[in-house]
């Protein structure tokens, strides 16, 4: 899995393949979080605009998978 994503697409699927083998019981919450955290990082400014996740990327994820998302980033 790579760390940084060219455009707002590519990001968005990625985040949201990884929250659905999470919720599949692939993935521990741990590995997840340490993913999601890493992607945030290295994708700041696709990420976020204005301290919350942007836009595009939010409608992707649907609302479940961003509050899951939000509770992540704000744990850390």
């Amino acid at each position: 899995m790579r760390s940084v994503y060219r455009n707002p697409k590519e990001l968005a699927t990625a985040v949201k393949d990884l929250i659905d083998l999470y919720q599949d019981d692939l993935m521990t919450y741990e590995k997840l979080e340490d993913k999601i955290s890493k992607i945030s990082v290295a994708n700041e400014e696709r990420f976020f605009k204005n301290n919350k996740v942007e836009g595009s990327l939010a409608r992707v994820l649907g609302e479940q998978r961003l509050e899951l998302v939000n509770k992540m980033l704000i744990e850390k």
